[in-house]
């Protein structure tokens, strides 16, 4: 028997561990190491400071998920992997395996400039969505400037823009939006860029958004520092804040930068090929964030990223999850899909409205391209979040 062994348990990792399992029926035992007892979908978490979302909505335990499809689920922290014992060291124990799937998702580097943890919020974790919900509470109190963008080496501009649009919808509903100057910063080289080199149509749909809003906006810069109740950005422009949400950007985990052995990159990523293999050790893999990706652009003036969403997590755990059945009936041909040729499928929710982006390709070449605007609701959103949960809930990793 083939014993793999998933670090990981979000988009990338539950996909790879089920699909594995799936294919590979008893021949495989598959174990998934996780520090989270729950599946949280992260996109919906846009929606918990405006109570649009409770935790429980988005969220349940994926233990007994796992277990109906035949994965062990291991509650624990994975500290760190020896490639040449094949052996993973955790806080309940050593694991030995034969296949690694690393799928650990990001550490979200806080400290990019100086007060960016102190004095601004981050939407990206349900500490932060939770905390930003306090937030806006007391601000409606006694409202002023907002600030909310992207730091530089971001590369998760688009739930920033998402939260930018949820917030302003929230101002008006709450009739204080007269009373608050709205600012949008970002490291891209233009409005909607997305760390994609942009779709058709993107930038004049986003400036007509951002005129349309009355939302000041600034673009290819970055944060030198934030202080109580001002942002300093790269360019000495000085804003003024009583409530701010900024992206940070993303590295790689502590699981992977203390495996030295595995020769991540300096930010914590792993060196793949094609079929998501490590580039040194043929029983290793990488799938969603933990996948160094290589820019297919250079930034103009100040450094940014490529997103890492559900989409492409999620596809690249199935590349990996074939990849390793095909290796264990002894097959050398292998699945490969490169990052950027993975279709784009994205929807930007607006504030309860929203606009459907869909492409071939995330990167350019692109074949085709589309981004459809729906000023009337989000439905589209609503029905991808209760779609993906429902498939999650069921363990149908097999579904697109």
């Amino acid at each position: 028997m083939t014993t793999t062994v998933v670090i990981g348990g979000s988009f990338a990792g539950m996909t790879a561990a089920l699909e594995i399992k799936r294919k590979g029926k008893a021949q495989h035992n598959v174990v998934l190491i996780d520090k989270s007892p729950l599946f949280l979908f992260i996109p919906s978490l846009i929606w918990i400071p405006f109570k649009r979302r409770e935790m429980k909505d988005i969220s349940f335990k994926k233990e007994n998920i796992l277990k109906k499809k035949g994965v062990n689920f291991i509650h624990a922290e994975a500290l760190r992997v020896d490639p040449n014992t094949q052996v993973v060291s955790t806080d309940k124990g050593d694991f030995k395996y034969d296949n690694l799937v690393i799928a650990t998702g990001p550490k979200v580097k806080y400290d990019v400039a100086p007060g960016v943890e102190t004095y601004t919020h981050y939407i990206g974790t349900p500490n932060g969505a939770m905390k930003i919900r306090k937030a806006l509470e007391e601000f409606k109190k006694n409202p002023g400037p907002i600030v909310i963008g992207a730091t530089q080496n971001a590369g998760c501009m688009g739930a920033a823009y998402e939260f930018l649009f949820n917030v302003e919808k929230w101002l008006r509903e709450q009739n204080i939006r007269k009373k608050v100057d709205l600012y949008w910063i970002t490291p891209e080289d233009y409005l909607g860029h997305f760390g994609i080199d942009g779709m058709p149509l993107a930038e004049s749909m986003l400036k007509g958004f951002m005129k349309i809003f009355n939302i000041h906006y600034r673009t290819q810069v970055g944060v030198k520092e934030v202080k109580e109740n001002k942002i300093i950005l790269s360019t000495d422009e000085e804003l003024p804040f009583k409530f701010s949400m900024l992206m940070p950007p993303f590295i790689g985990v502590d699981f992977v930068t203390n495996s030295t052995d595995l020769h991540a990159t300096p930010t914590g990523y792993i060196n793949v090929g094609e079929d998501y293999r490590h580039v040194e050790y043929p029983n290793i893999w990488a799938a969603g964030i933990a996948v160094n990706v290589v820019l297919p652009f250079t930034p103009k003036s100040v450094p940014f990223g490529t997103p890492k969403t559900g989409y492409p997590s999620d596809e690249t755990g199935k590349i990996v999850a074939e990849n390793i059945i095909r290796v264990s009936k002894g097959k050398t041909d292998l699945k490969k899909k490169a990052w950027g040729k993975i279709m784009g499928l994205c929807i930007m929710d607006c504030g309860k409205k929203e606009v459907i982006i869909f492409s071939d390709h995330l990167f350019k070449p692109r074949n085709f391209a589309i981004m459809i605007p729906n000023v009337f609701y989000d439905f589209s959103k609503v029905i991808l979040e209760k779609y993906f949960i429902w498939k999650s809930k069921h363990g149908y990793s097999y579904l697109p």
